[in-house]
């Protein structure tokens, strides 16, 4: 017996039902615009990935003034600065005080588990686990989405737009043809050791360390379980790695500069290799690309799920106008304004990167120079404030 059939019809199908899509539905949903979302995904397995999540202050107010959650508030920590660590140090960026503003610690799993309660909430359109997704008729009047749902049952959903919101393997991202794609990226040669431990915060706020060993970043989960990451090479293997040469090699790092670490029980070990990636444009015919699928950044500048929030808010202002004029050329304005923050963080996320992290042909004279300038940077006002300013995502000028 063959599988059933569907045919149906919606104003946005989404791609992805990560933070950027379930954003994106539930901002179109307010402004009365119907979408579908789906995901290959089980909605579990999306909760159970753990990963960082340092939120801009537009950011967390997207997800209170919109109507999400005040989770943020409640259980998130706000960080009014951050630590530099290097020459021997501790060096306090004062967010507050430089650019009066601050950031929220809010792991990026909470943020897709309050907007996922929410679209369940208002009865949104969202569906994990499917397989065999296609999209299709790009250049049309009637895109198509085609897929098969956890039952079996095959769908076929035309729509007005497609989005592609399907994380950095995206799908839709190789839709587009390559001679109408521009395709810009950076390969790193060091990836993150991190670690999950059971112990309680060694610091109130995030600690970037400089070391000659390489870098390290001490960060937080809870009140009693910490995430902790040092530099590595992209081919290690975790299983190299028992508890204590970890808790050697972090206490060395942040010992060089005074530090000390709580440590506990490591109940989790990832090696995450990373890259600087972007396509421009950010569309093609009836087809729009938002967050990873789009672009990826290196953690360090704390701008992935940022970005991704800042594309769709942009994206579904320009669709509700695609939409209300019947017209394609709201999809260009969205590529051209989400793009100019787009490259503003890649070159913040590189800077940090290369500023903190040692090359593996690096010389004497590199990690001297290295303290140089992370000296220049907190020395001086003007320094500090830029580094402030692009940490919190821009304040001042952010809804420009």
């Amino acid at each position: 017996m063959s599988p059933s059939h569907t045919h149906s019809r919606t104003r946005i199908a989404i791609i992805g039902a990560g933070p950027a899509g379930l954003m994106l539905s539930h901002l179109l949903a307010r402004a009365g615009i119907d979408s579908v979302a789906v995901d290959l995904r089980g909605r579990e397995e999306i909760e159970q990935t753990h990963r960082a999540g340092i939120l801009e202050q537009d950011s967390v107010d997207l997800l209170v003034d919109t109507g999400v959650s005040d989770r943020v508030h409640r259980d998130g920590y706000r960080h009014d600065g951050i630590e530099l660590a290097f020459g021997g140090g501790g060096h306090r960026i004062d967010f507050k005080a430089l650019v009066g503003a601050s950031t929220q610690l809010y792991p990026q799993t909470d943020v897709f588990i309050d907007l996922a309660d929410a679209r369940a909430r208002d009865g949104g359109d969202v569906r994990f686990g499917v397989t065999e997704v296609s999209v299709g008729d790009l250049t049309t009047d009637s895109p198509v989405l085609r897929f098969t749902d956890a039952d079996g049952t095959a769908h076929e959903i035309h729509a007005d737009f497609l989005v592609g919101a399907d994380g950095s393997r995206s799908l839709c991202r190789h839709e587009v043809p390559a001679e109408r794609r521009q395709q810009y990226f950076r390969e790193y040669p060091f990836a993150w050791f991190g670690i999950l431990a059971e112990a309680p915060p060694s610091s109130p706020e995030l600690i970037y360390n400089h070391s000659p060993r390489g870098f390290a970043l001490i960060s937080q989960r809870t009140e009693t379980l910490q995430r902790m990451y040092f530099q590595c090479d992209p081919s290690e293997n975790v299983d190299d790695w028992p508890e204590d040469r970890i808790w050697a090699e972090l206490q060395a790092r942040v010992g060089a500069n005074g530090y000390s670490l709580i440590e506990g029980p490591i109940t989790s070990r990832t090696v995450l290799p990373f890259r600087s990636f972007v396509q421009e444009p950010m569309h093609y015919g009836r087809l729009v690309l938002a967050g990873d699928a789009a672009h990826t950044v290196p953690p360090t500048g704390a701008k992935g799920l940022n970005l991704a929030l800042a594309d769709v808010r942009i994206l579904a202002e320009e669709l509700e106008r695609a939409l209300a004029a019947k017209d394609l050329a709201p999809l260009a304005a969205y590529s051209e304004r989400a793009l100019s923050r787009v490259w503003k963080a890649q070159h913040f996320s590189y800077w940090m990167t290369s500023m903190l992290h040692t090359l593996p042909e690096a010389t004497p004279f590199d990690i001297r120079r290295q303290i140089g300038e992370l000296a220049s940077v907190t020395g001086s006002t003007a320094g500090s404030t830029y580094l402030a300013e692009a940490y919190t995502g821009w304040p001042g000028g952010r809804r420009a």
